[in-house]
């Protein structure tokens, strides 16, 4: 009887201890979780609050509260074409010029991401300024935003400017994003150089000479050849370079979410936004919307001369693809 008593009480005694000791595991594996998701928040929340700010954009971006969230990219080549390892911003954007001009819009319903370039000499007629559209940045970023505004009837949401040197430090950042050549390619202004065709993983410096490449050429037949598209090649390469470097920076924080908050401090040397941005939240819904795939887009222009300047105007289709960024009217067919 004593031994039966014994052996029925040492095969209670280990589930028991078990149970005790699987709560305080509990506890501990819940609380480092919370500690670490904290401690997360609280780095990146600091770094968000570290991103520099434009003044007076705030002051004329539409209401938000559309079917649609519209983000205007600007790119802002804020230095001359010379060492591409400087790095830094200008504090200033009076007199300096948008090089690349992007509308990225966000379906607040289905969260599908799609992104537009606007030819940075598009012609246009505004209110407040006359010729193409990018002259329009010397009056400030507000003065952009109002031209994208008034004569594409586009509304912009939030504003996000981009300077191509502190774009180096965050390439580098996302340890570099991948780029496949079908030929031999250069741009001996810029400094681009890829020897043979493949795929390159871009650092920041080899995609700051890609990205800014206006004297982009192929070596094709023994001969190099200059992209005869010119600024709309450029901006198709450089719509695809933020869709690959946007797709990279989403599966680098789903691979090492501790990197979100030194993505988003290497991000304040790179970008400045609107006081009405919130950093965290943009990246939330960006996340969203760049796991489901994003569209790219190109404006129908033709060339035109006007007042002795080479300039392009809205062409056929145009009229479909803004209706889509408007909010008003269904998705074209993507551009690439």
């Amino acid at each position: 009887m004593g031994g039966t008593l014994r052996a029925v009480l040492a095969m209670d005694t280990t589930p028991l201890r078990r149970r005790r000791r699987m709560p305080t595991l509990l506890v501990v594996a819940a609380s480092t979780t919370v500690l670490c998701a904290a401690g997360l928040f609280v780095a990146a929340t600091r770094a968000a609050d570290a991103v520099p700010r434009v003044a007076g954009v705030a002051d004329v971006l539409s209401d938000p509260s559309g079917a649609v969230d519209n983000y205007l990219l600007v790119g802002s080549d804020s230095r001359a074409l010379g060492d591409p390892n400087t790095g830094g911003t200008e504090g200033d954007v009076s007199g300096t010029r948008s090089d690349t001009i992007m509308v990225l819009r966000i379906d607040k319903a289905s969260g599908d991401a799609a992104l537009l370039s606007i030819p940075r000499d598009l012609y246009v007629q505004t209110s407040g300024h006359t010729g193409r559209i990018n002259g329009a940045y010397n009056d400030g970023a507000a003065a952009l935003v109002s031209a994208v505004q008034e004569a594409l009837q586009v509304p912009v949401h939030h504003y996000v400017e981009i300077d191509f040197y502190g774009f180096k430090t965050l390439v580098d950042a996302l340890g570099g994003v991948q780029i496949c050549f079908a030929v031999p390619t250069r741009d001996v202004t810029t400094g681009l150089s890829v020897p043979a065709p493949g795929c390159v993983l871009l650092d920041g410096t080899t995609a700051l000479a890609y990205a800014r490449s206006r004297h982009y050429e192929e070596l094709k037949d023994g001969e190099w050849i200059e992209d005869p598209s010119s600024d709309l090649g450029r901006s198709t390469r450089q719509r695809d370079f933020v869709n690959r470097s946007l797709q990279t920076a989403v599966e680098r924080v789903k691979s090492d979410p501790f990197s979100t908050g030194e993505l988003v401090r290497v991000m304040g040397a790179a970008v400045a936004i609107d006081d009405e941005l919130d950093p965290i939240d943009a990246a939330a819904s960006l996340r969203t919307a760049v796991d489901g795939g994003l569209a790219t887009y190109s404006l129908p222009v033709v060339p035109r001369t006007i007042d002795g300047a080479a300039v392009l105007s809205l062409g056929d289709g145009a009229d479909a693809v803004l209706a889509f960024f408007r909010g008003t009217g269904p998705a074209p067919s993507p551009s690439s």
